[in-house]
């Protein structure tokens, strides 16, 4: 583990920044600007299960929101290049995290976890899980035998991910969820009172209406533009695959800490 123990803020801010989860990322400005400008030309495929209208369809009003909110370069002649995440406001949105978890370990909630990004954030919702779930927090299971075009959706570690072909698949698309709160429904099954996941998978449950919150990469646009309106709760800027999954363990021991959760992890 790069920093032992729960880090400070500081330290925080320079792991991240390290390890590239912030700071200068991997993901070019190019590969941005693109998908800023797909989501405002109403690709659906990078709404990930949001609906957001005809409000986003000017990509100059995408980068601004980007640039608030993640803390990507704001001018918008820069076209090529490296590209940022703000650290801050990465551990800012820790923070306001933090507080949904500690609420949802207060009242004993129900509390779904689901990742299209296993390669990355599978543990650092694991890890979240369980804390939880020593808190007293209901872990919901899932339904068994769901599908969806891609692949079959089943739980892992406390995790809901898609599994194709015997290995858990990266996704953006919502349908995983979908099928997993119209699961819980035909069952008579109570939906979750909190979900707690990325991409597609965060954007359906709040579209759907329940509190959501997200971790997304400075080129996934929608889950922040669903925290500006209010769709959903948090969206935790960061680069969401780096080169080691351990590399977010600091960043997840700073989480529990600031939810009170660093004993029951």
């Amino acid at each position: 583990m790069p920093i032992p123990g729960t880090p400070s803020r500081a330290e925080l801010i320079e792991h991240l920044v390290r390890t590239r989860i912030a700071g200068d990322v991997a993901t070019p400005r190019e590969n941005n600007l693109a998908h800023y400008r797909k989501l405002a030309n109403g690709d659906r495929h990078y709404w990930l299960g949001l609906e957001l209208g005809d409000r986003w369809q000017d990509e100059q009003d995408v980068l601004a929101l980007m640039a608030e909110r993640c803390g990507v370069n704001d001018d918008f002649e820069y076209r090529f290049g490296q590209d940022t995440i703000d650290p801050e406001l990465t551990v800012d949105a820790l923070e306001r995290l933090a507080g949904r978890l500690r609420k949802a370990a207060e009242d004993g909630q129900r509390v779904l976890f689901a990742t299209g990004h296993p390669g990355g954030l599978l543990d650092v919702h694991r890890a979240t899980a369980a804390a939880l779930r020593a808190a007293g927090c209901e872990i919901m299971v899932i339904p068994e035998g769901l599908h969806t075009t891609e692949g079959m959706v089943f739980q892992f570690a406390d995790v809901a991910v898609l599994e194709r072909g015997a290995t858990l698949w990266h996704t953006h698309s919502p349908d995983p969820m979908t099928a997993i709160l119209d699961g819980l429904e035909r069952l008579g099954r109570p939906l979750p009172d909190l979900v707690v996941a990325d991409h597609g998978w965060a954007g359906c449950a709040g579209r759907r209406g329940l509190d959501a919150c997200g971790y997304a990469d400075c080129n996934d646009p929608a889950l922040f533009i669903g925290e500006a309106e209010g769709t959903l709760q948090v969206t935790v800027p960061l680069d969401d695959h780096v080169t080691s999954p351990r590399h977010y363990d600091p960043m997840t021991a700073y989480l529990l800490d600031a939810a009170g959760l660093e004993d029951d992890a």
